[in-house]
């Protein structure tokens, strides 16, 4: 049975329409257009070039849609190529030169084909961006103008993106003809399968906390999400010595991802973590959409994230089409204010959660409360939820409110979560 997405968006496609579709990773997204994509290719058209091209944010990404083509076509003799850094030119050249039907790959890469004329884009007869939003945040829109306009512009564009902010509109008016608009995003950003909840713990004990957290919930995989490539490195090395020594094993089921390994580890580790072998993965944010693995039990923000649209792209890795899953965040409680923000963009509060007999503080005296200011909307719903406390010194009340608004003293009034 075909999901929303694929519902909607195959049979406007098939067409030949343009469409731009918003809608989330984990919802067959990638069939949606892979399909008509397929169903265009078995026409017959001009040889000698690939006849469509997806760009793609990520190589993760980019080897996950090849890997989908290839599921799909089976049997058909479509031929499809993934190009994307990391990985030796020669052998996407090689590859290429066999005039594959599809191509899929990252826009620096495959600008860096077309410039060296191993890239032909002449008889193309189809252009998917997927992840739009991405690629326009990590500053592809330049290579993607680029592309864009050395494509026929007889072409038919899909555009997906899970959200669809003034660049990606921008996007879609400068290089789509007449592109009909589909929503499949739900009125919550994260799915309601998703059971999402939060721990207050000061920065010195959160790696304490991550090792108390997944001893009670012996999660079937997880991925553990850090803000830089230094502090994945060594969240990755302690969990393994600590399992490790404790388990009398090599840990062999811990890993970490990042944008600083070698493409041929991080196609290992993906590789892994795709067939069960890695447990527990470590990671940034740069691979955050490139993992499509629906064993996915839990998500733990060990670093809340900077941006609200990252945290929603984080705890959509797991609740893969319609399974359930559960995402924690480790707050200090100076980052209150960015919980709060997270609550009002994803119209939803978090749940807050305790392990009994862990000490989330250090036991030192708990700060005179700040004075609250009230407004109106979401935003005061979010804020009504203060008092938390920190630790012993101020334990939590049984219903405890989440977040408090900082307006006292001079400059803008501001959201701010007494933790």
């Amino acid at each position: 049975m075909p999901t929303p997405v694929q519902a909607g968006l195959i049979p406007r496609a098939i067409q030949g329409i343009d469409v731009l579709g918003q809608a989330r990773t984990g919802t067959g997204k990638t069939a949606s257009f892979v399909l008509p994509i397929l169903e265009q290719m078995s026409k017959p058209g001009r040889g000698g070039s690939p006849r469509a091209l997806v760009l793609v944010p990520t190589r993760e990404l980019a080897v996950q849609v090849k890997d989908e083509f290839e599921k799909l076509a089976h049997g058909s003799g479509i031929t499809c190529v993934a190009v994307y850094g990391g990985k030796p030119l020669k052998g996407q050249i090689d590859k290429l030169a066999k005039h594959p039907a599809v191509v899929v790959g990252t826009p620096g890469r495959v600008l860096d084909h077309m410039s060296r004329g191993t890239l032909d884009f002449s008889a193309l007869e189809m252009v998917t961006l997927d992840e739009a939003d991405r690629m326009l945040d990590i500053g592809f829109r330049p290579d993607i103008e680029k592309i864009l306009r050395r494509c026929p512009e007889s072409r038919q564009t899909l555009l997906l993106s899970a959200t669809v902010p003034p660049p990606v509109q921008k996007l879609a008016t400068r290089y789509m003809r007449d592109p009909e608009i589909m929503d499949f995003s739900t009125n919550e950003l994260a799915v309601e399968t998703i059971e999402q909840r939060y721990f207050t713990v000061d920065p010195t004990r959160k790696f304490d906390l991550l090792e108390r957290l997944l001893e009670r919930e012996q999660p079937r995989q997880v991925i553990v999400f850090c803000r830089t490539k230094r502090g994945t490195d060594k969240i990755h090395e302690k969990l393994s010595r600590r399992l490790s020594r404790r388990r009398g094993d090599d840990a062999a089921d811990v890993a970490c991802i990042h944008g600083d390994l070698a493409q041929n580890v991080r196609d290992r580790v993906m590789r892994q973590f795709r067939d069960g072998s890695v447990k527990i993965l470590v990671a940034t944010d740069v691979v955050g959409r490139g993992i499509d693995v629906s064993s996915v039990s839990h998500i733990i923000n060990y670093d809340i994230p900077e941006f609200c649209d990252d945290y929603v792209h984080r705890v959509g890795r797991t609740g893969r089409m319609g399974r359930e899953g559960i995402a924690y965040t480790f707050v200090s409680p100076e980052e209150g204010p960015q919980l709060t923000r997270i609550e009002i963009r994803i119209e939803r509060l978090l749940e807050r959660d305790e392990i009994p007999g862990f000490e989330a503080f250090d036991r030192r005296p708990a700060p005179a409360p700040v004075e609250q200011v009230p407004t109106g909307g979401f935003a005061q719903a979010a804020a009504d939820r203060s008092g938390e406390g920190l630790g012993p010194a101020a334990p939590p009340p049984p219903k405890p409110p989440a977040a408090t608004l900082l307006g006292k003293g001079r400059g803008p009034k501001r959201h701010r979560r007494a933790l």
